[in-house]
């Protein structure tokens, strides 16, 4: 080494290697890149919470039918391409297809009520023979009805003073919400493409979320890996599909027994169908208005056919179906129907009591899990056998069950 290298000052030579830095850094490269992260993540939500419903109606129907997928994969040699398309046309055949024909129906049927609504505002309307003549209340129901429909102006008076607008203006508010069919549409394409992506993509999704989950969870995920997708497959077959099948076998009914408007209200059984007991309200609320006006046999009839369909299907077909169902209660179902329709919208029925039925579930676990925890103890002091040595407590899935 020349004597001019050995003299050349100490602030050249820190460019030529690693250099121990004098000063701490403001803030760890851990915690900077976990802050960095967090804004990221939250930047995402703003910019594309709007996908948000699609994203999670698409996760539930690929949670609810991932094992019929799964033979589905196999029949066509595993290519995820292929059987991701073909479920996606299934699904379009079986159950888009069906619920656009039944909304484009029932918005036909509820534009009739309004409109007969608003010539009842206008000229006032007679009351019905079959309302008259009920026995006990027919005077009473006379009098309210003269009272609220019969009188021209009445409606709009009613509804006015309930909610701050004529019969006119909301008419013409309903009538401007059918301009939002093409955010439905929209929101349709959005949920199929991620559906096939879900199909296409979910088994190495699983994986990337299960070591996510393994960190951040690392002695609760196994059970709630387990859990997560039995909750929604059992809630979405047990309470939405067979929700749908009522609500058309009974709407069939309906229109077999001569009742106005059976599409509107085959699809108000469906969505009361989401609601324990909502069913056998449906249909007897029904049953008794044919009867009061004067079609007994055809309200005897439709509530006698509601009664068997509603046994076989709480009897034989949900039980096979789900195979061992989370049963909600009534409060927190009402509460996920109501607020996802609130929230989300119509796909709101069918994401809202999953969500709900996953924290239910979640909780159960983590009650079960305190349960467990306290009962070796317990079970010790009262196990004890005659020798003096004690039984080892039950094993987790029997002491689960």
């Amino acid at each position: 080494m020349s004597s001019a290298d050995t003299h050349r000052p100490q602030s050249e030579q820190k460019w030529l290697g690693p250099v121990t830095p004098s000063r701490m850094a403001l803030i760890p490269s851990i915690s900077a890149a976990r802050w960095l992260l967090i804004l990221i993540v939250a930047a995402g939500i703003y910019f594309f919470h709007g996908f948000l419903v699609p994203v999670l109606a698409a996760l539930v129907i690929g949670f609810a039918s991932w094992p019929l997928y799964r033979k589905l994969l196999k029949n066509v040699g595993g290519n995820t391409t292929v059987g991701a398309t073909i479920a996606i046309i299934l699904i379009i055949t079986f159950l888009i297809v069906p619920i656009v024909i039944a909304a484009s129906y029932t918005a036909s049927e509820i534009r009739e009520w309004f409109g007969w609504a608003v010539e009842a505002n206008r000229y006032g309307a007679p009351v019905p023979e079959w309302i008259s003549g009920m026995p006990g209340v027919g005077v009473w129901l006379t009098e309210q009805w003269t009272k609220y429909i019969g009188t021209p102006g009445a409606i709009g008076e009613v509804i006015q003073l309930v909610s701050g607008a004529n019969i006119g203006n909301i008419y013409r508010a309903v009538l401007a919400a059918g301009n939002g069919a093409f955010h439905l549409i929209l929101t349709l394409l959005f949920l199929l493409i991620a559906l096939f992506f879900v199909y296409r993509n979910g088994a190495s999704f699983s994986k990337q979320v299960d070591l996510l989950g393994e960190r951040i969870l690392p002695t609760r995920w196994e059970r709630i890996s387990r859990v997560v997708p039995a909750t929604i497959s059992s809630t979405v077959t047990g309470m939405t599909l067979i929700a749908i099948g009522e609500g058309i076998i009974l709407g069939i009914a309906y229109w077999i027994a001569g009742v106005p408007s059976p599409v509107t209200l085959g699809v108000l059984t469906g969505v009361m169908a989401l609601i324990p007991g909502g069913a056998p309200l449906s249909f007897t609320l029904v049953s008794i208005y044919l009867v009061a006006s004067g079609s007994v046999a055809a309200g005897v009839g439709l509530f006698v056919w509601g009664s068997v369909e509603l046994f076989i299907v709480d009897k034989t077909i949900r039980p096979r179906l789900v195979g061992g169902p989370i049963k909600l209660p009534f409060l927190p179902t009402f509460f996920g129907l109501v607020g996802g329709v609130k929230t989300m919208g119509f796909l709101g029925l069918f994401i809202g009591p999953v969500l709900m039925a996953l924290l239910v579930a979640i909780w159960r676990e983590w009650v079960r899990e305190v349960e467990l925890s306290s009962t070796p103890a317990e079970t010790v002091d009262i196990s004890a056998s005659a020798d003096g040595t004690q039984a080892p407590p039950p094993p987790l899935r029997k002491a689960a069950s």
